[in-house]
């Protein structure tokens, strides 16, 4: 789905601010998540804000019905969209300009399962799982599987450079996958049963909230190494694929 309005304004969420803004047009104060003044009802800067649940007056709950979700998307870019505010004074023309940028990245965001709780971990102060992708170490979890897959494809690069049958290798490369797809779909069900979770603990804890975040972002880690272990057999059946090309 394409973006109703343009994206020339791009914001990154600041996650440690919850400053509330004020109206540059009457000078009053506005709680953080509103978007018009409740003095002069003129729409208001973006400020600093950073929760993209809150932006949509969600809850930050993991389960979004994908309905209310695109209802909620398309009333706030009605509302905020820079048309409306042609003649209007430049502060009011920035300002929708900013919300309507973030009103984007907010709903391409949430949007998402993953991104979804990738937000989740960063406005609760977690370090993102995206930040330890493409590193050395190996999941514990993941070790039988990385151990048996390195053999496998060490094997089928050295018979596949010593001219060996490509149909035979590329039969190899698929029940390759086959451990490393399981494993994949092991860990979909893990993070929508610790989302469930999530939901569940509003009135939960502080502790206990703070072990399933922390369990959704190993397994969202997991699941990047896992992504990177289908490339790689991805590349392999390319490079089989290209020699039959030349």
């Amino acid at each position: 789905m394409s973006d109703p309005i343009p994206r020339g304004v791009r914001l990154q969420p600041d996650y440690a601010s919850d400053a509330a803004p004020e109206c540059r047009t009457c000078g009053a104060g506005a709680p953080v998540d509103e978007h018009f003044c409740p003095n002069c009802s003129r729409i208001l800067a973006l400020g600093r804000h950073g929760d993209y649940f809150a932006f949509l007056g969600l809850p930050r709950r993991l389960t979004i019905a994908p309905q209310d979700l695109e209802q909620r998307f398309r009333d706030l870019s009605r509302k905020f969209h820079p048309d409306y505010y042609y003649n209007a004074p430049p502060a009011e023309r920035l300002a929708s300009l900013e919300r309507s940028s973030y009103l984007n990245d907010a709903y391409r965001t949430l949007r998402n399962p993953v991104s979804r709780i990738e937000h989740l971990l960063a406005i609760e102060g977690l370090p993102s799982a995206q930040s330890a992708t493409g590193t050395a170490q190996v999941p514990p979890a993941l070790l039988e599987e990385v151990f048996a897959l390195n053999e496998e494809l060490d094997e089928i690069r050295e018979q596949r450079e010593s001219g060996a049958d490509k149909s035979a290798l590329g039969t190899r490369l698929s029940k390759a996958r086959q451990p490393i797809d399981r494993k994949r779909e092991e860990h979909e069900q893990q993070l929508a049963e610790l989302a469930a979770r999530w939901d569940s603990q509003e009135q939960a804890p502080a502790g206990d909230r703070r072990a399933t975040l922390e369990a959704l972002r190993e397994r969202l880690l997991e699941r990047n190494y896992i992504n990177n272990l289908l490339a790689t057999i991805d590349r392999e059946v390319s490079s089989l694929q290209a020699g039959d090309l030349q």
